[in-house]
């Protein structure tokens, strides 16, 4: 949750661990050969996009002859595709192949051979076509390496999965020491760099090498297929089309940043990258055979128009009345762009038109309606609580006393476009499930239009390990469930302290959701505790 993200947290871990796991990263110090493992993502019915990297011994710009090979076993004795290609500095020597010609629905095992070095061997599955009786999706987002172990991804890995969802905040873009668990950093050796902000072209792909050399993020990668958006981290602090609250005029031009950004994304995630550029949208669609479209946006930075700051923004558009009535009720605003809208819609129209049950929207922030906790000032007193965070709650009662919503980089602060996506989701879906990072905590809403009508449900995944509301309001967990289950009528479930992920299944009749919750991210032994499931019913359009 965008809530004063300039604040140094710090993550508490809670030790506990029937399941022991040592967490570390890879040796990085090796600057040549397969460097960071392998990946896949973007899988449809025939296809999927493979990756790895190898940087050559020899100080060349340019590695040819690169072998890359899909099997169905593991030992590569019943190849399913296979060629050559090449990489170059240009791209970080990043390897980035669509496989085609593969088979529906089925698991593949893939490779990549320089000169005889061969890379990790990766598995991964293509989309199924026509009738599916089960499809089960890991969510996850919000992984901040200097705050802790990445224990969720090792749970990822080890999890029987279709496909992973990565829903941005894959890495930070922070200089060291800032937003960082004093702990992870100082004492695990979580440390990132470069040391500054990161900026430049060198600084975005240095701190995807960092991420990518922890062993359990590997791992999760090498395990499954992913599909990932960017949410502000992979470019910067609270983005939008024009600008970001983290970039000054002494960082250069904005646009420049971004395409920058942008294009190291492209070179480092498996993601499919358009007619040869990294510039495209990065909203797209999937087709789970009849079950599911999984329709991907871009919230971020596509079309967003800037974000409500209430401290800046009520006094500036003239008080509570005046500003919700002329700013954020304003018809004209916009979380999508007019395009990616019209988009979605003719989405959402050819998976009504196609029959499938299930329309999924994989996007970045919540869509549910969060409005501020009114919490007694008696009960603020007797929790003693740092001078800081009694007047961090104080602020907050005068937001709650208007019943205005906590965030308004959410949806929440682009009420009218959230409105019209209700109004295609009420026309064209048939059993819309939204889901979400960004908050670092899980929520499940079920989610009403204006007229107080279902339209569908949303599930917030918690993060991998970047400090949720447990950090920004250090209230007892129970007392702001409690509140926050009392404030917001569209509110069904909620976590505020706990980092973990989420399992998705879908079938024809319904779909269930279970966080997975570990116990620490400070110490190399961890358990998981999964939440009671919650289930939606094909029809329902709310959790039952």
């Amino acid at each position: 949750m965008k809530l004063d993200r300039r604040q140094i947290l710090k993550g508490l871990g809670l030790g506990a661990g029937a399941l022991s796991v040592r967490s570390v990263a890879a040796d990085s110090s090796s600057a040549s050969g397969f460097t960071h493992g392998v990946a896949s993502g973007d899988p449809l019915a025939d296809r999927v996009i493979i990756w790895s990297r190898y940087v050559p011994a020899t100080g060349s710009d340019r590695v040819d002859n690169i072998i890359w090979q899909v099997a169905y076993d593991r030992s590569f004795g019943d190849l399913a595709a296979s060629g050559v290609t090449q990489t170059s500095a240009e791209r970080d020597f990043t390897i980035k192949v669509d496989a085609t010609g593969l088979k529906p629905g089925r698991r593949f095992f893939y490779r990549f051979v320089v000169n005889g070095q061969r890379s990790d061997i990766g598995s991964t599955k293509t989309l199924p076509r026509g009738a599916v009786g089960q499809f089960r999706m890991g969510v996850a987002s919000c992984s901040n390496y200097p705050q802790g172990y990445f224990h969720a991804y090792d749970d990822i890995a080890k999890s029987d999965l279709d496909v992973v969802l990565h829903l941005g905040d894959y890495l930070y873009e922070y200089a060291r020491g800032r937003y960082v668990n004093p702990i992870a950093e100082e004492t695990l050796g979580r440390a990132v760099s470069p040391v500054n902000e990161i900026v430049s072209l060198a600084d975005y792909r240095e701190r995807y090498a960092v991420y990518r050399s922890d062993r359990d993020l590997q791992a999760a990668h090498a395990a499954h297929p992913w599909i990932c958006v960017w949410d502000d981290h992979e470019l910067t602090n609270n983005t939008w089309k024009e600008g970001a609250e983290n970039h000054n005029e002494g960082e250069g031009d904005f646009d420049e940043r971004i395409a920058i950004a942008r294009k190291v994304y492209h070179e480092w995630m498996p993601i499919r990258t358009a007619a040869q550029t990294d510039q495209a949208p990065i909203y797209r669609a999937f087709e789970i055979g009849q079950l599911a479209d999984l329709i991907m946006l871009d919230t971020r930075l596509h079309g967003r128009d800037e974000q409500f700051i209430y401290q800046r923004d009520l006094e500036k558009f003239g008080g509570v009345e005046a500003f919700v009535k002329e700013q954020l009720m304003n018809p004209e605003r916009t979380i999508l762009g007019a395009d990616q809208e019209n988009w979605l819609g003719s989405q959402l129209a050819a998976s009504h038109d196609r029959g499938s049950v299930w329309q999924v929207i994989g996007q970045q922030v919540l869509m549910g309606k969060l409005t501020t906790p009114l919490i007694p000032q008696e009960t603020i007193d007797k929790m003693e609580l740092p001078e800081r965070y009694s007047k961090r709650l104080e602020g907050l009662q005068q937001i709650a006393e208007a019943k205005l919503p906590m965030n308004l980089d959410a949806w929440d602060g682009y009420p009218a476009c959230r409105e019209r996506i209700h109004g295609l989701f009420t026309q064209f879906a048939k059993n819309p499930v939204v889901l979400a990072g960004d908050t670092h905590n899980a929520w499940a809403f079920n989610m009403r239009n204006g007229a107080g009508d279902a339209v569908g449900v949303e599930i917030g995944t918690p993060g991998i390990t970047s400090p949720g509301m447990e950090a920004y309001l250090p209230a007892p967990p129970k007392m702001m469930r409690e509140a926050l289950l009392s404030s917001s009528a569209e509110l069904h479930d909620l976590d505020t302290s706990r980092r973990g992920w989420t399992v998705v299944e879908f079938t024809p009749e319904q779909v269930t959701s279970t966080w997975r919750f570990v116990s620490t991210i400070l110490e190399s032994q961890y358990s998981v505790a999964e939440s009671t499931p919650i289930v939606c019913k094909a029809g329902e359009r709310s959790f039952s």
